[in-house]
């Protein structure tokens, strides 16, 4: 099992003040004012450099990120568990697609949660993802086994989820970590401020990990904010890697050009057709922001 790191992080950050875990305790502190003069904002999950000033203690420098989200905002996330479920709402695996390429193209493992299998099968799932090196866990029908896995992998990482309203992300998480809503009303007393004042991100220990408690944030505020480019998508599909090299010509799109190996590997039924469609439909999206941007 891997370590985390959890000294010195911003375990959670709210108008102007930093919660931040030390070898000796939580410590209440501001950033300085260099840190608004160069447009950066510590963030959940930074690791922190601390000094002591006009007798308090400041944030005097942040660590090097592995990477960022805007939203959620969070730093060095190494998991997201992303939350669907198989009826009431029904899945939309163009979402889920996008979901999980966001994560990737910030080094990110996603890993797919599928709740209510007890209300409906999760063979979808099951065929959609069967090749796609993403993880699938179905909670409902053998959430035990589930949760046991979620627990594992928690353990040395820093993990967060998303899910949009109705698919059943605060039961998950109830079942999953219990205590964490005690928990949060004991760190909100002793900041001494409301927590559902604001959209900030909050995170908690558990299983040798930690856990990010993101309130009120959906895909699709993900998605607005966490833009993928265009020649980047490819390397979002895990499936496609291993062929990336084997087309004919460089730079390929996997659109319309000649002996493109991922558009072979689909005919032949290695890359499920519904993962390809919705890549065709993200590189469009993509395409069309550049060409905004460019033409803006």
């Amino acid at each position: 099992m891997q370590q985390l790191q959890k000294e010195n992080r911003i375990m959670k950050g709210i108008g102007g003040f930093y919660y931040v875990q030390t070898p000796s305790g939580p410590v209440e502190c501001r950033a300085k004012g260099i840190f608004r003069k160069r447009g950066i904002s510590p963030l959940a999950g930074d690791l922190v450099r601390l000094e002591s000033e006009g007798g308090g203690t400041v944030i005097a420098d942040i660590l090097p990120r592995k990477n960022f989200f805007v939203r959620p905002p969070v730093a060095n996330l190494d998991l997201l568990f992303v939350v669907a479920a198989t009826v009431e709402p029904a899945p939309n695996f163009l979402v889920l697609d996008k979901m999980c390429a966001i994560a990737l193209d910030k080094g990110v493992t996603p890993v797919l949660v599928a709740t209510k299998t007890d209300l409906a099968s999760a063979d979808s799932f099951s065929q959609v993802y069967a090749r796609s090196g993403i993880e699938v866990l179905l909670a409902g029908q053998d959430e035990d086994a589930a949760l046991a896995r979620m627990r594992e992998l928690i353990a040395g990482r820093l993990c967060a989820f998303t899910g949009n309203s109705g698919v059943g992300k605060s039961t998950l998480l109830n079942r999953l970590l219990p205590g964490l809503r005690q928990e949060t009303a004991g760190i909100s007393k002793k900041l001494g401020r409301g927590r559902h004042t604001t959209r900030e991100v909050e995170l908690f220990e558990a299983f040798g990990g930690l856990v990010a408690d993101t309130p009120g944030f959906s895909s699709l505020d993900m998605e607005r904010a966490n833009v993928i480019l265009k020649e980047n998508l490819q390397f979002c599909f895990p499936e496609f890697e291993p062929l990336l090299n084997q087309c004919r010509f460089t730079g390929c799109s996997h659109r319309r050009e000649k002996d493109c190996a991922v558009r072979r590997a689909v005919e032949q039924g290695l890359i499920h057709p519904r993962r390809y469609e919705n890549y065709l439909t993200m590189y469009e999206n993509a395409s069309a922001i550049k060409e905004w941007e460019q033409n803006g």
